[in-house]
């Protein structure tokens, strides 16, 4: 079986308007999400309530806090909706049952997760090893629709930086 197949016959299709959460950091949650339509939001609040942007989760992405699903513990981050969206839950259970009893779902689930530990990896290396101005640079040649997609705040939050100083570097690169 394929593992939008699984997705399909197991998961629960959830619709949510623009600004509802399907979790908040401190919450546990113990599904595994499949974008369908929409855009998502996923952050951190730090102690002080400043957001910073994980990132942005568009159609055909998977997502869910593993540390809440897998570990039982509370998730580290946010989850909302900044465009209306179709997501499908499935329990992680059901998925790990799955991928341990069928090797093509297992397959799936490890490409994912190779996947994933690559974008985690190079999100850390940009966030640690590159300046503000290389990020935005990078996140523009790599991601370019994402500028018609959320606010300028919400690129400076991803980028790690002011709205101020995502000015900036707009304007130096434009000069």
């Amino acid at each position: 079986m394929k593992l939008d197949e699984f997705i399909a016959e197991n998961g629960t299709v959830i619709t949510k308007k623009a600004g509802d959460h399907l979790f908040r950091q401190g919450e546990h949650d113990q599904s595994i999400y499949k974008v369908k339509s929409g855009l998502l939001k996923a952050y951190y609040l730090s102690a002080d309530g400043k957001e910073n942007i994980k990132s942005f989760i568009m159609p055909g992405d998977n997502i869910g806090s593993l540390v809440s699903a897998w570990a039982g513990k509370a998730s580290t981050f946010s989850l909302v909706c900044l465009k209306p969206s179709i997501v499908s839950a499935v329990p992680f259970r059901k998925l790990n049952e799955a991928s341990r009893a069928d090797p093509g779902i297992a397959g799936e689930i490890l490409d994912f997760l190779l996947a994933f530990g690559m974008k985690k990896e190079m999100r850390e290396y940009e966030l640690l090893c590159l300046t503000a101005e290389e990020r935005y640079k990078r996140l523009r040649d790599t991601s370019p629709e994402i500028f018609t997609l959320v606010t300028q705040n919400e690129i400076a939050r991803y980028l790690g930086i002011t709205p101020v100083g995502l000015s900036r570097i707009k304007k130096r690169l434009a000069d």
